[in-house]
């Protein structure tokens, strides 16, 4: 038979390698699911970059389609009769007008 004290000694030994070993793995995981957590992210930040460039471009594409010289007109909102455009975008400034006055006056 051994002795306790040397008895003791290997028990100890061997806890401590298997604390280590444990500690190695978690480690190891941890370091792993952060690797995969920042490689996730990094992809959802390319996509949504993407998106939005692939937004820009649309809206920006839509937007000089019907460009003028002197304005930006959508060609889905062009009505063809431009005279027509000015007196109801007119009209409805006039009636924007009456309402703040309205507005205004009852805030009094």
């Amino acid at each position: 038979m051994s002795s306790p004290l040397i008895h003791a000694f290997f028990v100890g030994r061997a806890f401590a390698e298997a604390l280590y070993e444990q500690a190695e793995n978690v480690l190891t995981d941890t370091l792993s699911e952060m690797g995969k957590f920042d490689a996730e992210q990094r992809e959802r930040l390319r996509h949504f970059t993407e998106d939005v460039l692939e937004r820009a471009n649309r809206a920006e594409e839509v937007a000089t389609r019907g460009r003028t010289t002197t304005a930006i007109v959508p060609i889905e909102n062009y009505s063809g009769d431009l005279q027509a455009t000015i007196d109801d975008l007119r009209a409805e400034i006039a009636q924007l007008r009456a309402e703040l006055k309205r507005y205004r006056s009852s805030a009094l």
